[in-house]
């Protein structure tokens, strides 16, 4: 199930880090991925569906070179992506291993994946940021997958940086990194998300004029009359 364009443009406006205020106030804690960190200084912030994928740690009969063409492979689940996904990847948090490398990534790219999220790492590296595809990890390592993992299965419920993610929650992934944001929850987040940017942006402002912050953030109930009128 794909997001649609103005959900994703709503989403696009809200930061990671208010998101994962938004989530904490309604009791979950854990939605921002450990380890996902943008490899470009300058990312952009990115929505979609996650798509997800499974390693678990390497077995020697199971991980091998030959493994890679199985039809149980990265290449068969990365064949089953669709466009505007978002692949976020259970590597287990290991980085001594690159889960893709250039040619994957490639393919990802050339399939309308958004971008690629995981708690491992990629190789080639130099080959990675030449095909474009925006990837959030723990950096890069030379070894191939098989050195360290197995790969299992995709579309199934993973863990990610600590966070649980199910297949079609939503992913917002930005500068200070990437959260998950569940189904069920999407409409919520993004109209009190936008809300919140809108205050926020507003208490800056303020900020500017010299305000100090006792009673302006978080605002009390005079700041938010004041706050409101000026919405008027």
């Amino acid at each position: 199930m794909t997001l649609d364009r103005s959900m994703i443009d709503r989403l696009s406006g809200i930061t990671t880090a208010t998101i994962t205020t938004i989530l904490l106030k309604k009791g979950l804690r854990k939605v921002w991925m450990r380890g996902a960190r943008p490899l470009w200084p300058d990312a952009p912030r990115l929505v979609g569906r996650a798509f997800t994928l499974r390693f678990v740690p390497a077995r020697e009969d199971l991980a091998t070179p030959e493994s890679w063409s199985s039809p149980r492979s990265t290449r068969a689940a990365i064949e089953a992506m669709p466009a505007g996904a978002i692949a976020v990847v259970d590597a287990m948090g290991i980085a001594d291993a690159g889960i893709f490398g250039d040619i994957l990534c490639a393919r990802m790219r050339k399939r309308g994946v958004t971008a690629l999220v995981t708690d491992g790492a990629v190789r080639d590296l130099a080959g990675v940021l030449a095909t474009g595809l925006p990837v959030w990890c723990q950096g890069a390592a030379a070894p191939p997958s098989v050195a360290g993992l197995t790969f299992v299965n995709w579309q199934e419920p993973i863990g990610c940086g600590g966070v649980a993610v199910f297949p079609d929650d939503v992913v917002v992934a930005d500068t200070d990194g990437a959260v998950v944001i569940p189904a069920a929850l999407v409409e919520e987040v993004a109209q009190a998300g936008h809300e919140q940017e809108r205050l926020e942006a507003w208490i800056m402002e303020e900020v500017e004029q010299g305000a100090a912050l006792p009673g302006l953030y978080p605002p009390n109930a005079e700041t938010k009359a004041r706050y409101e009128a000026a919405k008027r």
